[in-house]
This record gives structure tokens, sequence and C-alpha cells, in this order.
């Protein structure tokens, strides 16, 4: 699978469908599957484990790398990890089930774990 590039607007995943409350990227990127896993950490050490939390990316992109001090040639080098592609607009986390403040405290420490810039926002139909 090769690199690839990211320009453009994200073709789907730009709607929350699953929470009240989300975090949008605004600007491109690949997340590592440790970023990800780092920012769940967070957003769920704050809610203490009430409502839910929905990952809406998954790392299905190998990032391969040679090793340090290895020659040209010989093949492409080994998975080193494994990382999504986030495009501006994409959805990366969705809560439900908790208070606006919670969600967006939570949220708020989960995007700084991510590499992007992102913004909260609400469902349409959510009623204070």
């Amino acid at each position: 699978m090769q690199k690839g590039r990211m320009k453009g607007n994200s073709g789907r995943g730009h709607l929350l469908s699953n929470g009240t409350f989300g975090i949008k990227s605004l600007d491109s990127n690949f997340l590592t599957s440790r970023q990800i896993e780092a920012a769940r950490i967070a957003a769920t050490r704050h809610m203490k484990r009430e409502g839910q939390l929905w990952i809406k990316i998954f790392p299905d992109k190998p990032i391969t790398k040679k090793p340090l001090e290895v020659r040209m040639g010989k093949g492409k080098g080994g998975v080193e990890y494994w990382a999504a592609v986030v495009k501006p607009g994409r959805i990366l986390f969705e809560v439900g089930g908790v208070p606006l403040e919670i969600a967006k405290e939570a949220l708020r420490l989960a995007a700084q774990k991510l590499p992007v810039k992102t913004k909260f926002v609400i469902a349409r139909d959510y009623e204070a």
C-alpha cells in the first residue's frame, strides 16, 4: 500500500452518527494507533466510565520503515506502525450519555493527544 496524497475534505464520516457530541478534524494527517489509544484513555478517564465513547477512525494503513544504517535496495522495510488517514471534516470521536460540560472537557483532553487541529461539534437534535 502506498502513502498517497491527503488532498481535499473527508468524503465520508463528517456527521455525528452515534453520540450527541464529537470532535471533528480541521486538517489532515496520519493518526497512529498509539495516538488514538492515548486520546481514548484520556477521554474515558475524565468521563469516569459514564456514558459512551465511540472511536470513528481505524488505523488500517501500514507505515513501513527501513532500519537505521541500512544500505539502499534490498526491498521495502518492515511495518513500523499502523495509521489512520484523517482529512479535514472527519469525525474522530463521539460521546453520548454525559452532560455537555463533561463531554466538552473529555473531548478537549482527547484532542490534546492528537496531532491535528480539532473542533467540538454538537448534534443538531441536542436540547440542553
